[in-house]
């Protein structure tokens, strides 16, 4: 019996908000009618003649506080609204309306299915946006003490985010500790220090590390975080790398005693691959690129299946450095395949590698003449194939945008990929001649393939929407956000706009032309009722005056 009961209010509901979706201009028909018939009970005309009166023995000024209240109500909503958009990207009223009133008014709930075949077809691009919008360890990011440290001495200004260092900071733990660190003291600190907030106290924490044991954990964190010069990094590293290897020689030869003695040793391998990267990466800050190209061929050779430190990427770079592009095209050869994730790195530079072929004698006039030739037109794809994967990074090529310190963490596709892309790249961009020419005449091209990336993608998967959320946690705040696809301002910010300023200029006229504004109130006024008892007289013309009789009777 109450199943049926609830059936049938569901019913009733359903008929009731079908009604109001389909049937709205009726019901508005409807209420206008009987607020006609019922005019007279009402007294609806006693009313409006005494509204009217009250109206015309009001001031002008009362019209210029009405129209100047209203004008300061309507900009404080715009500026609202205004900071609202600039923070989270959307309008507050249309979240609102969305949030709440649309379930009031029938609407349905977007984030619940609405049938098993939906969410089944959903299911692989949920699975890709969700992998699309994970956070990934900047492989060419900087030194704090050295770099990140230094930038903050000089312009007062903190490079990195508390979301951005947090995750490293978790990384840290993943990487650097196991569940046997509590046996060993130094191992035990180093537990502690990587968990601390504060730079001090984990500094000081490994120097008391340090006093206990040769630590190489101590020595990574003294380097990344204490030496102010990329030299006095590299000697701590180098410290690091002597005890780093003596641990890991042990724990090679107990791995396979126990599940405790494995997990060390995966940790010991991933602090000496830590270290040698970091070491390469140090000697080609200092020059050296031939010997950094070295290391990081036989730490990708001894290591081969540690892809999470995208290794390839820093050797990319560093054969860049050396104008070795045959290399650099083998490199790419065994990276850039359809199986593995794509970086910008990775599609950018087989961009740049085609457009190498071409730049030096592209002349968009000439293109224009006589069609783009094979090489070209290989060239054009691959940096539409790259604006594509990353849309970001042309502005920043072209020096559109001004750059800031890459962060430690990325975001594949986002502003935070490609500022770490183009920090260390725009250099090899500049060496290639009439690469950044070709860029500049071609990138835009991308976006006519793909007119709505957020649904659809060409080459990729569409665009995912999280992007800009996730960036303005790992960029600085004193950086613009890149925003892709642009967001249009939303309909309320315009409305509120064009409202503050039509009542304002209405303010502004009552308060120095007060006749004027009155008598064209009155012509408005007027004007606007017209059609209103226009109609109302043919209607009384046409029914027969008994029956109104009886419907005002009634």
């Amino acid at each position: 019996m109450a199943e049926a009961g609830t059936g049938f209010l569901e019913q009733l509901k359903s008929c009731i908000v079908w009604s109001w979706t389909y049937l709205w201009t009726l019901w508005f028909f409807i209420m206008l009618f009987l607020v006609y018939i019922l005019r007279v009970p009402l007294k609806i005309n006693d009313n409006l003649t005494t509204v009217s009166m009250f109206l015309n023995t009001l001031t002008p000024k009362f019209y210029v506080a009405l129209t100047g209240t209203s004008s300061l109500i309507s900009g404080l909503i715009l500026i609202f609204e205004w900071w609202y958009f600039r923070k989270y990207g959307t309008s507050f009223i249309e979240q609102v309306s969305v949030s709440h009133l649309r379930p009031l008014l029938g609407g349905v709930d977007s984030s619940a299915p609405s049938a098993a075949s939906a969410a089944g077809a959903d299911a692989d691009s949920n699975r890709q946006s969700v992998s699309e919008c994970k956070v990934w360890r900047n492989p060419l990011n900087l030194f704090r003490g050295a770099e990140y440290n230094r930038y903050t001495w000089v312009t007062g200004r903190e490079p990195l985010t508390y979301y951005d260092m947090n995750l490293s900071a978790q990384d840290h733990q993943t990487f650097f500790t196991c569940d046997t660190d509590h046996l060993r003291p130094a191992d035990a600190i180093m537990q502690k220090a990587w968990r601390e907030r504060n730079p001090q106290a984990r500094i000081s924490a490994a120097h008391e590390a340090l006093e206990l044991n040769e630590c190489a954990t101590a020595y990574i964190l003294l380097a990344e975080e204490e030496a102010t010069t990329i030299v006095e990094a590299e000697k701590l590293f180098k410290q690091a790398l002597k005890a780093g290897e003596g641990c890991y020689r042990r724990s090679q030869q107990l791995q396979h005693h126990g599940a405790q003695y494995e997990a060390q040793h995966r940790r010991d391998t991933n602090v000496l691959v830590y270290i040698k990267r970091r070491l390469a990466m140090c000697a080609r800050k200092l020059g050296r690129t031939r010997e950094a190209v070295k290391m990081m061929r036989d730490l990708m050779k001894e290591f081969p299946l540690l892809s999470m430190f995208n290794i390839h990427e820093n050797l990319l770079e560093a054969l860049l450095e050396l104008q070795a592009y045959a290399d650099v095209q083998a490199v790419l050869a065994k990276y850039d395949d359809i199986s593995l994730p794509k970086s910008a790195t990775i599609c950018y530079t087989a961009a740049l590698l085609k457009a190498r072929a071409v730049s030096d004698k592209f002349s968009p006039e000439a293109a224009s003449r006589r069609g783009l030739s094979t090489a070209e037109m290989n060239a054009v794809e691959a940096i539409h194939r790259a604006v594509e994967f990353n849309p970001h990074v042309p502005k920043y090529l072209l020096e559109m945008k001004s750059l800031i310190l890459p962060p430690e963490h990325i975001l594949k596709r986002g502003d935070s990929e490609a500022i770490a892309y183009a920090f260390f790249h725009l250099q090899h961009w500049k060496r290639v001649e009439g690469a950044l020419n070709l860029l500049h005449c071609t990138w835009e091209g991308t976006f006519r393939m793909i007119p709505y990336p957020l649904e659809k993608g060409h080459l990729f998967y569409p665009y995912p929407i999280c992007t800009e959320t996730a960036d303005r946690e790992l960029l600085p705040s004193f950086h613009e956000v890149s925003v892709y696809p642009k967001k249009e301002l939303p309909f309320f910010i315009l409305f509120t706009a064009g409202l503050c300023s039509f009542t304002a200029m209405l303010a502004l006229l009552t308060h120095q032309f007060p006749e004027l504004m009155g008598v064209f109130a009155k012509a408005f006024l007027s004007t606007l009722f017209a059609p209103l008892n226009f109609v109302m007289e043919k209607v009384e013309s046409i029914l027969p005056s008994s029956l109104w009789h009886q419907l005002t009777r009634i």
